[in-house]
């Protein structure tokens, strides 16, 4: 049997045809990579790849805050890292819940062509987590500058920021004058910082009372009981 007979093509390939095979050899190295992902470490603080919607997202754990298997805080990023941000709708600073099903492993650089940054899209508003909630930490630091210190009271969790901003500006009001002679031999301060939800049981609810009013009770009990108990 005669074999048929093959002919080179003369046209020869151009800018768009060449692009088009990067993109195509992209997006089968991408599929590869999700066949075999590498597994996230709970507990350390690294980039990850979360499902959003049917596209993955480059994304960050936060520290203290994403030991699993309940929902963990994350901030979604550019895949380019987190200096490189999404178009004006979304920031990276945005601290959101994930439920662990939603992570396919450690960030790799291979699923770039998969995220919305890829198809020329910003996130969308509703990226299908909820918003992981704030805190306050009003801390009694030793005044020679040291760190040495502990936690009199932790407030949260709020919701939103503006909610803990209202009562730090409320806090700090009402420190105004009084932050080294409340407790002899400290200064203290207050400080914004994540609410960790697997230590909720040592927060005071904000709503349920009014936050001056719960620092000064806590201050009142530690002037007449044990010394206080250093922060870990």
């Amino acid at each position: 049997m005669k074999r048929p007979a093959f002919f080179r093509c003369g046209r020869t390939s151009t800018p768009e045809d060449r692009a088009a095979v990067d993109v195509l050899r992209e997006h089968l190295a991408a599929i590869t990579a999700l066949r075999d992902p590498e597994p996230w470490t709970p507990g350390h603080y690294q980039a990850i790849a979360a499902r959003v919607g049917p596209f993955i997202e480059r994304a960050h754990t936060r520290p203290g805050d994403d030991h699993g298997p309940d929902p963990i805080a994350i901030t979604l990023e550019h895949p380019n890292g987190s200096y490189a941000l999404y178009r004006d709708r979304y920031r990276s600073s945005g601290w959101l819940r994930c439920e662990t099903t939603k992570i396919l492993g450690s960030w790799n650089p291979a699923y770039t062509p998969l995220t919305h940054a890829a198809a020329g899209l910003d996130v969308p508003d509703d990226v299908g987590m909820e918003p992981a909630h704030y805190a306050l930490y009003i801390e009694a630091r030793k005044r020679d500058d040291s760190l040495n210190g502990y936690t009199l009271l932790r407030l949260g969790p709020y919701t939103q920021t503006r909610y803990a901003q209202q009562d730090h500006d409320r806090i700090t009001a009402a420190l105004d004058g009084r932050e080294t002679t409340l407790v002899p031999g400290f200064r203290v301060g207050v400080r914004f910082g994540p609410f960790d939800v697997s230590d909720h049981q040592l927060f005071a609810d904000p709503c349920e009372a009014h936050a001056v009013a719960l620092l000064d009770v806590v201050i009142a009990r530690r002037s007449v009981n044990a010394p206080p108990v250093p922060q870990s």
